[in-house]
């Protein structure tokens, strides 16, 4: 599966990347309700990508997520790659520490997963069509990547930030704390970030984008579109005559006086949210409905619940305590185990004893459960919000209710049980219902088909998107100063970029200067150049990427290294015969000045000034006119490493041309470049770049030894 793309995308079909950073993710027996990150959405992204890949139009399919390697976890979350059947995989990213962390403490390592993530895609050799990201952490990396890749990006909120925060505040849940446990304000910058980026938002209700999207900053409503989630309608299905009872059955039956009842059952995780107390008060308070049917509670797994973590440990014991408050035993299951293929079975055993599934959550934005209770033929109880309401009015197979309201919800339930009549009607109408609305097949088709329209520019981000980069694609990389080598000689200019035409997707061009973003840019302009796949200004302190210039921001964390820019500004007014250049010059990471050589300081007495002072500072002298300080960890040769490391491209497969001072540290480097050096000796440019002037030392591409020309390295 990590063999490179060959052909063109449109032979081969759409490649598509979906990103679910957080949870426990693997394609068989996902551990559903483990915590509260293992959830709906993890079954969601694992079946999306399955039935992704089934379409004929869809070339492969990658699922990323994170590599978790810990002996608390199953050794499945370790492996790197992991087959989804044909055309689709998940692909582990290391990010972060290798333990499983809760999505919370998550936001650190985001940046790291991003540059896995681009690895990744330049080990494929294929950008591409778009990146669909699942929940806010995968939007943020989204929006980097797509950015980078000058890709579409699609994306998922799963649950939102603005109306949990909400939530919270109105249980009482002071500001702080919720700050502190649930990083909420970082959550919903990474939420407006990738409403703002994205072409296509896929929502599961209208609610969801009328209600809840609009609490937000970027939202608009033209980019969204409601698909409701699928479901596999082969493991979901009504129960056969004379079936055998299941493996799950026997546990069942140890908790019950009478197990053959009808069974009022529940299924999710232990989250507060879920709202399975109100559940069991309103079946513990109607003394009918505790002689009509059992209750079966299915909330997650346990081992210890003393062990487990603070959220799912006050749910499981609050519920125990709720049984014994109430002396529910013999009417009441609530077994520690269960897996994902006990799931279907559960259904199954409720409508063959003609009961009721109940999903009591406060708030529910998918409702996978009530749809896959529908294809089994179990009429359905569920709150008023999000989900159910849209699965409701599909399938019109049960009750909307308020899950605040336990005695409205024993009545509810009273009447479905009571009644065969109508529970028959409502079990024939969920299984039309859900093979008509929520299938996979059909999901998909109205997803490539939503999918299709954005590419053709019915929705548009902020930023509309321009060529695609070609740097995860290029093999080799040129990579020139502008002044005294680009420009000078138009006729070895235009040849270069002749030979940059023919030389094929493979070879990109770069750019490497000591002007700001704005000034190299009017000059590339000007000159007829072509746009540079990387462009490196303000003598190594930004980097930029494709036609859009999208900012390397991990340059910019990387650089931030005691830089003390107020101290440093400060420290030079010591010396006489330097003056500031204009603000246009100026950069956060970069401090710019002229100089009188006659009378401004020796680069070295500069650097022991500042070293004195406990500052520190990259100091650079060019043309005995311009002094620059930049970041200690930034330069031109060390903004280039970076590229180098960040998109995989060996040193020896870049050619360097430079000629003044601020190119020293790459002229001079150990690093084994590919390099051409434009001294003083050489009156000019891009001559000897363009015409194929000998380098002293220019290995071929793929490391060879022996000297070539420029020529050759764009052969």
């Amino acid at each position: 599966m990590e063999k490179k793309a060959t052909g063109s995308a449109t032979e081969k079909g759409r490649y598509i990347i979906l990103i679910s950073i957080h949870g426990l993710i693997r394609g068989r027996n996902l551990e559903l309700g483990r915590d509260s990150d293992t959830g709906g959405q993890t079954l969601y992204v694992v079946e999306l990508a399955r039935a992704l890949a089934r379409h004929p139009d869809v070339w492969r399919v990658d699922l990323l997520t994170r590599q978790v390697i810990d002996p608390k976890v199953s050794d499945d979350y370790a492996e790197p790659v992991e087959s989804l059947g044909d055309k689709a995989c998940i692909i582990r990213l290391p990010c972060g520490p290798r333990r499983y962390l809760r999505k919370e403490v998550l936001w650190p390592y985001l940046d790291g997963f991003t540059d896995a993530a681009l690895q990744h895609v330049r080990r494929i050799g294929r950008l591409p069509d778009f990146v669909h990201s699942h929940y806010a952490d995968a939007g943020f990396v989204a929006s980097r990547l797509t950015a980078l890749l000058g890709v579409p990006m699609v994306h998922t909120g799963h649950s939102l930030g603005w109306p949990k925060r909400e939530r919270l505040l109105e249980q009482g849940v002071r500001e702080e704390q919720i700050e502190q446990h649930y990083n909420l304000s970082q959550r919903i910058e990474a939420e407006e970030m990738a409403l703002e980026n994205a072409q296509l938002v896929v929502a599961s209700t209208r609610q969801e984008v009328e209600q809840q999207y609009a609490r937000y900053d970027n939202y608009q409503p033209k980019r969204m579109e409601v698909i409701p989630p699928g479901t596999d309608l082969t493991r979901f299905r009504p129960p056969r005559k004379r079936e055998r009872w299941p493996p799950i059955w026997d546990d069942l039956q140890r908790f019950l006086r009478q197990p053959k009842r009808p069974m009022i059952l529940a299924l999710s995780r232990p989250d507060e949210r879920k709202n399975i107390l109100t559940l069991v008060q309103a079946y513990a308070e109607h003394p009918t409905l505790r002689e009509l049917a059992n209750l079966v509670i299915v909330a997650g797994n346990r081992d210890d619940i003393s062990q487990m973590e603070r959220g799912p440990k006050a749910v499981l014991t609050n519920l125990l305590m709720a049984i014994d408050r109430y002396d529910l035993y013999g009417h009441i299951a609530y077994p520690k185990h269960h897996d994902s293929d006990d799931v279907p079975d559960l259904y199954r055993i409720a409508a063959r004893l003609k009961g009721v599934f109940v999903n009591p959550a406060l708030t529910e934005p998918f409702g996978l459960t009530l749809i896959e209770a529908a294809a089994s033929g179990l009429p359905i109880l569920a709150t008023h919000d999000g989900g159910p309401r849209d699965i409701i009015r599909h399938c019109r197979n049960g009750y909307l209710i308020n899950p605040l309201k336990p005695k409205l919800m024993a009545r509810r339930l009273e009447q479905m049980l009571i009644d065969p009549e109508q529970w028959e009607q409502w079990s024939q109408n969920g299984l039309k219902g859900s093979h008509k609305h929520y299938s996979w097949d059909s999901h998909v088709e109205k997803y490539l088909k939503a999918v299709r329209r954005t590419s053709k520019g019915k929705y548009r981000p902020q930023h509309a998107w321009g060529p695609s980069s070609r740097m995860p694609t290029i093999d080799r990389l040129i990579v020139c100063a502008l002044d005294n080598v680009l420009i000078g000689d138009e006729d070895a200019q235009r040849e270069l970029v002749e030979r940059l035409k023919k030389s094929g997707e493979h070879i990109g061009f770069g750019v490497a200067t000591g002007r700001t973003l704005d000034s190299a840019m009017k000059l590339i302009e000007a000159s007829a150049l072509p746009m540079p796949d990387v462009l490196i200004t303000s003598v190594g302190s930004e980097i930029h990427y494709g036609h859009r210039m999208v900012l390397d921001q991990a340059w910019f964390r990387h650089i931030d290294f005691r830089w003390e820019p107020d101290a440093l500004k400060a420290a030079m007014k010591a010396f006489k015969g330097l003056k500031l250049q204009p603000k246009a010059e100026q950069h956060p990471y970069k401090i710019s000045y002229y100089i009188d050589s006659s009378k401004g300081p020796k680069r070295r007495e500069v650097v022991r000034h500042l070293r004195k002072l406990d500052l520190h500072a990259n100091v650079i002298y060019s043309r005995n006119m311009f002094v620059d300080l930049l970041p200690i960890r930034a330069s031109k040769g060390t903004a280039l490493r970076h590229v180098s490391v960040r998109w995989n491209i060996p040193p020896e497969r870049i050619l360097i041309a430079g000629s003044c001072g601020n190119d020293a540290d790459v002229l001079q480097a150990a690093t084994p470049w590919a390099w051409w050096s434009a001294t003083t000796a050489m009156r000019s440019n891009a001559c000897a770049v363009g015409r194929g002037s000998t380098s002293p030392r220019l290995p071929m591409a793929g490391g060879s030894s022996r000297a070539s020309t420029t020529m050759t390295f764009l052969a």
